[in-house]
């Protein structure tokens, strides 16, 4: 096997930001999740383990509790890991195995390119569906399922109307009516997104899409863009839309626009077995991607988090 691979373990404060955003950039697994600037407005602590001069990375991100340190994932961050190019699966394990013993629980997913290096034992297998936007629409829409169809014609017939670009106040008004959790953290985590979109739209990066009715607003939702993807970001929805397939008329609008590009459509999930029919109805595939748990805390904690 050979000797264990250069890997350091740098605190976000030395590393340095270009090169991990050039990493990044030039993987053929990259996601936008990993950027540095991404990583500043989502976690609240990051640090990352790099391979020679930044030849592979992964992201740490961490938080503490009760004086304990963790790694955890970040509010709409689906997928981090090991990135670079020509991922192998030993390359994946030296970086698991790198993580300082420091971080006393792990929590995290990785990504679709660290799949086969994934720890055996400490691994499940995560689902999310994509889309190849790089037909006619008149193809993509050949491969909907019956209902997504029906759905859209209700809401044409409706007179539903498709807005773009309008301000993400109203998807995250939207957004937090459906949230079932209120506390401070979820506050939180919506005032870090708040900046992430406005540093992305300024970089045409981001973009909010809806579907109104009468005015309302009754499906609405961001998508961010980089590496040759469009991720389904985050989604704010009115229950008066469920009725008249305003949810479907609005990723259909979507792909209408950018049917024929040479994009992927991320639908960011689900192991939720509804939203995966939902997505999977649209013609997309499933795509797997690892996450790993390790419980390294003392015997006296462990109790909390089996």
């Amino acid at each position: 096997m050979g000797d264990k691979l250069d890997i350091q373990y740098l605190t976000r404060r030395q590393i340095d930001k270009q090169k991990w955003d050039a990493c990044i950039d030039k993987a053929d697994n990259g996601l936008i999740y990993a950027y540095s600037f991404y990583l500043d407005c989502m976690a609240a602590q990051w640090d990352g383990l790099i391979l020679n001069d930044y030849e592979a990375v992964m992201p740490l991100t961490w938080n503490r509790k009760y004086g304990i340190n963790y790694l955890h994932q970040p509010f709409l961050t689906a997928q981090l890991g090991v990135f670079g190019n020509k991922i192998s699966e030993r390359q994946v394990g030296d970086f698991i195995q790198s993580i300082p013993f420091s971080f006393r629980y792990i929590d995290i997913s990785l990504n679709s390119g660290n799949i086969s290096g994934a720890p055996t034992g400490f691994s499940i297998h995560r689902s999310n569906y994509v889309l190849r936007l790089n037909k006619s629409y008149e193809d993509i829409y050949q491969n909907y399922r019956d209902n997504i169809k029906r759905n859209i014609r209700k809401a044409v017939q409706a007179g539903c109307a498709v807005q773009k670009d309008f301000d993400v106040e109203k998807v995250i008004e939207l957004a937090i009516q459906q949230m079932q959790d209120h506390d401070k953290d979820a506050a939180d985590n919506v005032n870090r997104f708040r900046k992430l979109y406005h540093y992305l739209h300024d970089k045409q990066m981001a973009v909010t899409y809806g579907i109104s009715l009468n005015n309302e607003l009754l499906a609405s939702c961001v998508f961010f863009f980089s590496h040759n993807r469009a991720y389904y970001i985050l989604v704010g929805n009115h229950p008066n839309g469920k009725t008249i397939g305003a949810s479907h008329a609005l990723i259909d609008a979507f792909i209408k626009d950018h049917a024929g590009k040479n994009m992927l459509l991320d639908f960011e999930g689900s192991d939720i077995r509804n939203l995966a029919f939902f997505y999977s109805s649209f013609g997309a595939s499933h795509e797997v991607y690892p996450a790993v748990k390790v419980n390294r805390l003392p015997f006296y904690l462990k109790w909390m988090k089996r």
